[in-house]
């Protein structure tokens, strides 16, 4: 996957972006600590495990780097920020069925707003998927040759 680079300094506006999925029943905000334990196993069990160690990480920072998208109080997505390494952005999920809901945008320009108040003028999203979403929302940009990117060599899960 590609690693991307976002500009913090001419970001989209983020209340513009809440309101979607604020509309469709779903509060985007900062991870609370006490919640830790259950965002933890949801984000392993919904995506990866890799993603909770990072999640756990972002977890341990203060202010907490992790934000998370609720709906009638179950979790539907999450978004971390300098976890595996800082300045990077990610990772981040959102359910199947809550696509299309604006959560997405909403999650991933939280930490990208985070990042700038905390200083970061730059940003990098780490191993992107769909990467026309990343350029969509924030304008993000291919980072050529970051392929396989700062997570070569990691450890699989056994097979």
């Amino acid at each position: 996957m590609t690693d991307m680079l976002v500009k913090l300094y001419d970001l989209p506006p983020l209340a513009l972006a809440l309101e979607r999925p604020a509309a469709a029943g779903i509060a985007v905000r900062r991870a609370l600590v006490p919640e830790r334990h259950h965002v933890l196993p949801w984000v392993s069990g919904q995506f990866w495990a890799h993603w909770a160690s990072e999640c756990e990480v972002a977890y341990a920072r203060q202010p907490v780097a992790c934000f998370v998208a609720v709906r009638a109080g179950r979790l539907v997505g999450f978004a971390c920020y300098d976890a595996a390494y800082k300045g990077v952005c990610g990772p981040m999920g959102v359910l199947e069925t809550e696509r299309g809901t604006g959560v997405g945008a909403a999650l991933l320009l939280a930490c990208l707003h985070d990042m700038s108040a905390q200083g970061y003028a730059y940003a990098v999203i780490g191993w992107t998927g769909p990467q026309e979403f990343y350029a969509k929302v924030c304008g993000a940009t291919p980072i050529p040759g970051s392929r396989p990117g700062m997570y070569a060599g990691m450890l699989s899960d056994p097979q």
